[in-house]
């Protein structure tokens, strides 16, 4: 099993702003006092500046433009809603903001299969939202494609249950865990555990302060270290500049590891020259994205491991 991917799908925001509904359990999100088309039009532009960056370096990148009609302003990262395997299946996922829900298109899944890509079977959790269950896609769920595991912090959006039910239909061995981050002196959970880990081929980049548990730190590392994992531990601090939310990737000829250009200014040069071992670099500047949406590179982008048609 591939742990990277070369093809990747993004969507191109039309109603982007900081969203009401995921502020109340997402810390990273601010309010500023700029008009909703002026952040909405600063999205766009940091949006295909980092198409092209992806694209030069031989990334594919499938683009679909969001729907001005549906009035979503989160719908710049489609990793929350779905994901893409190698034996040909994707999962739809529960989201936790009622207003994120239309993110889910069929005109999205039929431009990634218009560009050859098989879609064989769709594995369906979205019902969950009836019952006040979440799981939002690779936004919880950090999968280890190659080793069979699924790293996934719980939270209000990661249900426990959810999670070992796609694990069990997916083939994969849940890791759990808990991470909290401080909030006016408070420890409350993480919202999303790509804010706070990224796995490549060869290291994991992890926030490992924010587990407060002694036992469930002891047994990620431990998973880590099995696979030969090479661990890079990031501060809270880095981890607020979205040091954690970074994705491997395979150009035309060299891996890249993809990040902010904030997530990139937070790196001390040992963690860079780790990364360097095995993997490129490759940042762009996302700090309206991140600021009002409280999400970065990972989360813009949806890898697709499904085969081509025949």
């Amino acid at each position: 099993m591939k742990q990277i991917t070369n093809t990747v799908l993004m969507i191109r925001p039309v109603a982007f702003r900081m969203n009401e509904e995921t502020a109340v359990n997402n810390y990273f999100q601010k309010k500023t006092s700029d008009l909703q088309a002026t952040i909405n039009a600063n999205a766009q532009k940091e949006f295909d500046v980092f198409v092209e960056k992806l694209r030069a370096v031989g990334v594919k990148v499938i683009v679909v433009d969001d729907d001005e009609k549906l009035n979503i302003p989160d719908s710049i990262f489609p990793n929350n809603w779905i994901s893409f395997h190698q034996n040909g299946d994707i999962a739809l996922y529960p989201m936790f903001a009622e207003n994120r829900r239309p993110e889910r298109r069929k005109e999205v899944i039929e431009a990634v299969e218009s560009e050859g890509f098989q879609i064989k079977n769709v594995v369906d959790y979205t019902s969950a939202e009836d019952e006040g269950v979440f799981l939002e896609g690779t936004g919880n769920l950090i999968l280890d494609r190659a080793n069979r595991k699924a790293y996934c912090a719980l939270s209000p959006r990661a249900d426990e249950d959810l999670c070992v039910e796609f694990c069990e239909d997916f083939e994969f061995t849940p890791i759990l865990f808990n991470a909290y981050q401080t909030v006016n002196d408070e420890r409350l959970p993480i919202y999303h555990t790509n804010v706070l880990m990224c796995l490549a081929e060869d290291f994991a980049v992890v926030c490992l302060a924010t587990i407060d548990d002694q036992k469930e730190k002891k047994t990620l590392v431990k998973s880590l270290q099995q696979d030969q994992k090479e661990i890079i531990d990031i501060s809270e601090e880095q981890m607020h500049h979205f040091a954690g939310n970074m994705l491997q990737v395979q150009g035309e000829d060299h891996k890249y590891l993809v990040m902010s250009e904030s997530a990139y200014k937070s790196l001390n040069a040992v963690q860079i020259k780790t990364i360097e071992k095995s993997s490129k670099i490759l940042y762009s500047n996302l700090e309206t994205i991140e600021t009002h949406g409280g999400g970065s590179a990972r989360c813009m982008l949806a890898e697709i491991f499904n085969p081509a048609k025949a």
